[in-house]
């Protein structure tokens, strides 16, 4: 019987975990620094989109920056589901969705944009925020059948997020779908403000012309 005060190799394991843990700690640092740069390029290509500036650079920049995350994390799945992570995909991917809409391109899928398909369902709740941007912008500039034509998308998104009825552990959309119901009720509220004013000013012309 050896000594009581003796654990044979216990140094040996102690310090296989410990390296696999600094390890793991130096991807984790890497992860959140790599999850910060694709949610602040995200954000800016989409304040870019709403100026009407070109976003090819940026986007091709996010895209190289979730290629990078993804082979950084091939080995710890497990950081991938982190918040920072699947916030910055969302991010990712609402910039992605968006574009693909103004230039009336496919939508990409998940998989084409390297996304869990939940942060791509997230990522689509909140491009309807960002349409609702443009068709204020547009009813600001008065042009009615730009705005309702943004109304049209934001609705057609709505009906393809209330297909997914699964329980919040599985995917949280429950307040995605509530926020992009109440957005489309308030854009569809002055749209028709806004047809029926443009109605009036139309019909206002039409009485000053035969006169």
């Amino acid at each position: 019987m050896g000594h009581p005060r003796g654990v044979k190799n216990l140094d040996d394991v102690i310090s296989e975990i410990e390296g696999r843990l600094d390890e793991k700690d130096e991807v984790r640092e890497l992860t959140i620094k790599s999850s910060r740069t694709i949610a602040r390029l995200s954000g800016s290509a989409i304040q870019a989109m709403h100026r009407g500036h070109d976003v090819g650079t940026a986007l091709q920049e996010t895209r190289e920056e979730i290629l990078k995350l993804r082979s950084l994390l091939k080995d710890h799945p497990d950081l991938y589901h982190t918040g920072i992570v699947e916030n910055a995909m969302q991010e990712a991917g609402e910039a992605f969705l968006v574009h693909a809409i103004l230039e009336q391109d496919p939508l990409p899928s998940p998989r084409d944009l390297g996304l869990t398909d939940t942060a791509y369902l997230l990522g689509l709740g909140d491009v309807v925020g960002e349409l609702r941007r443009f068709a204020l912008e547009h009813l600001r500039r008065g042009d009615v059948k730009l705005a309702s034509a943004f109304l049209e998308k934001m609705e057609r998104i709505l009906d393809s997020l209330m297909r997914f009825d699964y329980p919040t552990a599985l995917v949280a959309l429950k307040r995605k779908q509530d926020v992009a119901r109440s957005l489309i009720e308030k854009t569809r509220g002055e749209v028709a403000v806004a047809s029926r004013s443009q109605e009036l000013a139309d019909k206002l012309d039409a009485v000053r012309e035969k006169l």
